[in-house]
């Protein structure tokens, strides 16, 4: 790749990973939710949910999945009423929770559902998909190492941005936890905007193709 191309790409990809987006959000709920160890452990698991549609990008598995109504809607599916499940369950759970048991037992579950979210989240792929073939350069070896490359480098921009939300929403979580009836209160918030997060998924329509 050229300098210039890899210029414009890192100054674009700072500024989407810095704007808050879903998966901001996502994590904050988390990190409000369980703590700072469960927030940290989301962060890793959309990492790796992110890495998982820039492999499939790469190889081109994400573009013959978009290119399928039927495929598009079933994945897009699977990942809205995952997203739902885990609202009503962190919901639910608001009440009979303890803080010491949420920040004990949260982590291993907030890692494999950062992964399940993000990697079941067909607006990830759509997002690569659309983003990085820009910044390609087409006369240089293999365009797919590239996409996987320059979609690298926008998961760890993409983590670096979650890790600072997860240290805010961590210290708001410290000082409101002295407080049990708000913090169960805010456990239960952050459970209904996780399954609202849901929700919006299943409106996402498929990106029309030419």
């Amino acid at each position: 790749m050229s300098g210039e191309n890899l210029s414009l790409f890192l100054a674009a990809a700072f500024i989407i990973a810095a704007i808050p987006g879903p998966g901001i959000f996502y994590v904050a709920a988390r990190t409000l939710s369980g703590g700072r160890n469960a927030g940290i452990a989301s962060t890793l698991g959309t990492a790796v949910g992110g890495l998982v549609h820039v492999v499939a990008g790469g190889l081109g598995v994400s573009a013959i999945i978009l290119a399928s109504a039927q495929l598009f809607t079933g994945l897009k599916l699977a990942g809205a009423l995952y997203l739902v499940w885990l609202g009503i369950r962190t919901f639910r759970e608001a009440g009979r929770l303890s803080l010491d048991r949420v920040d004990a037992g949260g982590a291993e579950h907030a890692f494999r559902d950062g992964v399940l979210v993000e990697a079941l989240n067909p607006k990830t792929a759509a997002f690569f998909l659309a983003f990085i073939p820009q910044f390609l350069e087409p006369t240089a070896t293999s365009p797919a190492l590239q996409f996987m490359m320059l979609g690298l480098i926008s998961v760890a921009l993409n983590t670096c941005a979650d890790v600072v939300v997860v240290a805010m929403a961590s210290r708001a979580r410290a000082t409101l936890a002295r407080r049990p009836r708000l913090f169960q209160r805010l456990r239960q918030g952050s459970g209904i905007f996780i399954a609202g997060l849901g929700l919006s998924l299943a409106l996402v329509r498929r990106p029309a193709t030419s």
